[in-house]
């Protein structure tokens, strides 16, 4: 008797260590499904059979090593010692935030509308598409930034001509990937909003998990292969150097929630940040001094792995630590 058994397709990979350009590139696709996105934004067309990495950026004017650097990368993979070509590195970028912000952000918000709404809708996800709209808007101002200042300056460079008062260094020494508060929001619901689990919501937390891997990508892409290709290009127009940046080496903290040991300050503390006052404000209605609240909004912090003010909001209209309406919409 037969039977039938799941088998994987064979991957026939040059080697372990890292993808290269005598690489297959359904061979790279099916070894890990999330360099699809990379493709696109390479602007590699389907249909492209049993062609190697090479011959596809042959094809396609794409610059291979570029490509590799990125796609071993995202691969976990070794992805040093490439020879990175800006101008197909800054393209590939400028792709990736056109995905972001015009079909994956927009994509999560109306699944998050459908997911959490209601006959009426409730207050807490009033609240929630607040906070991710105002989340989009905060990602739409990194990536301008990139787009209109960041990118332009790579491209000067790259004619000869470097800003003064400016370097790659002054973004790198800021940047970051702006996924915490997609991991707030999911943390939200996973941990505190006893809401049904539709397919549509699920749906929801499935991109914003995605999404969310996506900005760490794209921003190790960024910290670990545009910044590093730009620096030498400073380094050959004759200009003073830059001065070295601070440390900023990140802090990790705990990601269990425990809001069961919150004090009945903290509780009162998290109370007036949802009705919208500022630190000071609350260390003068507490009379207490502006550095013993910014001490225990960090407590907070650290207990619930809640940073911002929105998700606070949220947090304390699901357990009920404030009334809806004391809270003005602004």
């Amino acid at each position: 008797m037969n039977y039938h058994t799941c088998n994987h397709h064979n991957i026939m990979l040059q080697t372990s260590v890292r993808y290269t350009a005598a690489d297959r590139i359904r061979d790279i696709i099916e070894d890990n499904g999330l360099l699809l996105p990379v493709l696109n934004r390479f602007r590699v067309p389907f249909g492209f059979g049993n062609s190697t990495v090479d011959d596809i950026c042959k094809e396609n004017d794409i610059h291979c090593d570029t490509f590799l650097a990125v796609a071993n990368l995202i691969g976990n993979r070794n992805y040093s010692n490439f020879q990175i070509h800006l101008p197909t590195l800054v393209n590939y970028l400028r792709e990736a935030h056109t995905y972001i912000l015009d079909y994956f952000l927009p994509e999560i918000r109306d699944s998050l509308i459908r997911g959490v709404h209601q006959p009426q809708l409730d207050d807490a996800a009033i609240h929630v598409i607040k906070f991710f709209d105002e989340y989009m808007e905060e990602v739409k101002n990194h990536m301008d930034f990139e787009d209109e200042v960041v990118f332009p300056y790579i491209e000067q460079l790259q004619k000869g001509h470097r800003k003064q008062g400016f370097s790659i260094k002054d973004f790198a020494t800021k940047h970051n990937s702006m996924a915490s508060k997609l991991n707030e929001l999911k943390d939200i619901f996973l941990q505190h909003y006893a809401i049904p689990n539709t397919k549509i919501l699920s749906r929801a937390l499935f991109n914003i998990i995605a999404c969310g891997d996506d900005l760490v990508s794209h921003c190790a892409i960024e910290n670990r292969l545009l910044v590093p290709a730009t620096e030498l290009l400073e380094k050959q127009i004759n200009l003073p150097p830059e001065k070295e940046p601070k440390d900023s080496t990140p802090v990790h903290v705990s990601t269990i929630p425990r809001h069961d040991t919150l004090s009945n300050r903290e509780i009162d503390v998290i109370r007036l940040v949802a009705q919208g006052l500022s630190n000071k404000e609350i260390a003068d209605k507490l009379c207490l001094s502006f550095h013993t609240i910014t001490t225990y909004r960090k407590n907070i912090s650290t207990k619930l792995n809640i940073h911002s003010s929105a998700a606070l909001t949220i947090f304390a209209i699901l357990h009920n630590i404030i009334d809806p309406k004391q809270i003005e919409l602004k």
